[in-house]
């Protein structure tokens, strides 16, 4: 992405894409202490996205972090037992869900946002679109990780469905590229 983007907004509400990629850089330590059962400050508290926290070196430092969260989640007892993110306890196998989640749809958010072509894969999609179906009104409406579902057009693909799903208009483009 270029710099000039950084500034610009993202389907994500109230998000430019600099504090998107700067929420994403810190959920990817979050979830990875979390998948390794690390729990103290950086799972103690949900990251604070802000554009001005995003370093400078972020292009390379961001798919260090990436890297790092996959791998901590290919070992098995990541998915086991309980653990911590964002202030919250949960199951493994949850917060393995919540962070697939996060980094499809804030994927397609900075993809959208950006004008570059996204993809997912299909089981991805599948796993992220019954968990965002898991989240009820009422959750939606307290804050949670979602905002109300948007309704998408009969047909709709996957991934449309899933970003329905979690509060966005598939439909979202940006002003000007």
């Amino acid at each position: 992405m270029r710099d000039d983007q950084l500034t610009a907004p993202t389907p994500c509400a109230g998000a430019t894409v600099a504090a998107l990629v700067d929420h994403v850089h810190g959920l990817a330590q979050a979830f990875t202490a979390a998948a390794r059962k690390e729990l103290g400050p950086m799972t103690d508290q949900p990251p604070e996205a802000s554009t001005g926290n995003l370093a400078d070196d972020w292009r390379t430092d961001a798919p260090e972090r990436l890297a790092a969260l996959a791998q901590a989640w290919r070992d098995p007892d990541a998915w086991t037992g309980m653990t911590r993110a964002g202030g919250v306890d949960l199951p493994g196998n949850i917060a393995g869900l919540v962070a697939l989640d996060e980094l499809v749809v804030h994927g397609w958010d900075l993809a959208t946002a950006t004008g570059r072509p996204y993809t997912c894969d299909s089981a991805e999609l599948a796993a992220c679109t019954a968990f965002a179906e898991s989240i009820t009104a009422e959750q939606r409406d307290a804050g949670g990780l979602f905002g109300p579902a948007v309704p998408v057009r009969d047909g709709a693909s996957a991934l449309d469905r899933l970003v329905g799903l979690t509060g966005r208009d598939p439909a979202w483009a940006p002003a000007r590229l």
